[in-house]
């Protein structure tokens, strides 16, 4: 908890950005999902991800649940480099569209989030997986509630 327990104290780009320099710890989902946060800018945010054994379903396959998760922390932390210090963050809703199915053979995934519309109260950003010869195997609509955090 100390990356998320800086997190008020400074603007969500300015958190990423920390996150990103390893001036911040990186919260445990990063290490869990297998994924390297690889660049971040005002509304847009590139992860990576390795998907491997750990990952897969009872039909050997990796689960849906493995692409979703990626894509909800893009379109989050996306968002995230939009607000103001002092606010935070959650997903409302999110809707994942599966492309192609991933094993330990599709190799390195790239996940981009971006902003589509920033708010006060709510945001709304879009995500997209490609995998290593750059074909999208999973993209996501997202809808975030945005509130000030509690001191």
């Amino acid at each position: 908890m100390i990356g998320a327990s800086t997190m008020g104290t400074m603007s969500g780009l300015e958190y990423m950005q920390a996150l990103r320099d390893g001036a911040v710890p990186l919260p445990p989902i990063i290490a869990l999902m297998n994924m390297t946060l690889v660049s971040v800018e005002t509304g847009v945010v590139v992860f990576s991800a390795q998907p491997d054994e750990s990952h897969y379903n009872p039909i050997g396959a990796v689960h849906g649940g493995f692409a979703c998760t990626v894509l909800d922390s893009v379109a989050g932390c996306a968002v995230q480099t939009t607000l103001p210090r002092g606010t935070g963050y959650t997903s409302l809703e999110i809707k994942v569209s599966y492309l192609r199915g991933l094993s330990t053979t599709t190799g390195a995934l790239t996940a981009t989030g971006r902003v589509i519309k920033p708010g006060k109260r709510v945001a709304f950003a879009e995500g997209e997986l490609t995998d290593s010869q750059g074909r999208i195997v999973a993209t996501a609509s997202s809808t975030l509630l945005v509130f000030p955090l509690e001191e």
